[in-house]
């Protein structure tokens, strides 16, 4: 399989590095107009084959990610557009709101079309990637896509709607967890452990929830009971955290991007 990812910031880069370290895509090219990044991603992982030209990326390509700025990508598909065959190439859409259909008009045709909305945790192989297909894509292409994403974490196939919720959740939602970090490393040092004590309580405690729940299959409320007592500090903590509107404010961030 030939993969041509177009595109390599933060999210394409997350994305290239995680498909380069897993040794299970023998064939990337990557286009993008900053020289210096692509020289970069080359010496790091020279198998990678670079230029800064878009229609020379996507010639004889199986699949294209295009993980480029929303504002860009009709500029890049009428680059790309007489250099594309639409009955045998797959088309992701990385880019934040730019849908199949949106796909399919720009290039004036039907087609291999996805959208797809990662984060930047796919370069530790710990994603959380959304797939949606258009009509017309076949469920051959879609196991095809399905299996590429897998490579840099978990997936869901949803309906094209849920993308952006899923996108708040999991990609937005890569911040919102970092900021819950940040408050407990500052309570942390406020009690008295230094920055970077705080840091790996922090971090450990996170894992430790997530672990738990993973292997438990838990409902997050089953493990809240199971640390919590009549009385005792832990219910303090969590009346606090109410009082504080704690859970809406999770809510209406999640919810807000999509207004």
């Amino acid at each position: 399989m030939k993969l041509s990812v177009i595109g390599a910031g933060n999210m394409g880069g997350a994305l290239i590095k995680g498909w380069a370290k897993s040794g299970k895509v023998g064939n990337i090219t990557i286009a993008d107009k900053n020289a210096l990044l692509l020289e970069q991603l080359s010496r790091q992982f020279p198998a990678l084959k670079t230029t800064t030209d878009n229609r020379e990326a996507v010639r004889g390509a199986d699949i294209i990610v295009l993980v480029v700025k929303p504002w860009l990508m009709q500029q890049v598909l009428a680059e790309i557009k007489s250099e594309l065959n639409l009955q045998t190439q797959v088309i992701v859409s990385n880019a934040a709101n730019f849908t199949t259909s949106m796909i399919a008009d720009a290039l004036g045709g039907e087609g291999q079309f996805f959208y797809a909305i990662p984060n930047i945790a796919a370069e530790f192989g710990a994603s959380m990637t959304f797939i949606a297909k258009a009509p017309t894509a076949t469920d051959e292409s879609l196991k095809a896509v399905e299996e590429l994403y897998a490579i840099d974490g978990d997936t869901l196939v949803v309906e094209e709607k849920l993308v952006g919720p899923g996108m708040m959740m999991a990609s937005c939602g890569i911040a919102y967890v970092m900021r819950y970090i940040r408050a407990q490393m500052e309570g942390g040092c406020e009690m008295g452990f230094y920055p970077q004590q705080a840091k790996q309580i922090a971090l450990q405690t996170m894992q430790g929830a997530v672990s738990l729940l993973k292997a438990t299959g838990w409902h997050p409320e089953e493990a809240i009971d199971k640390v919590t007592t009549p009385g005792g500090i832990t219910i303090k903590g969590l009346n606090e955290l109410d009082h504080a509107g704690f859970n809406s404010a999770v809510i209406r961030a999640l919810k807000a991007g999509l207004k």
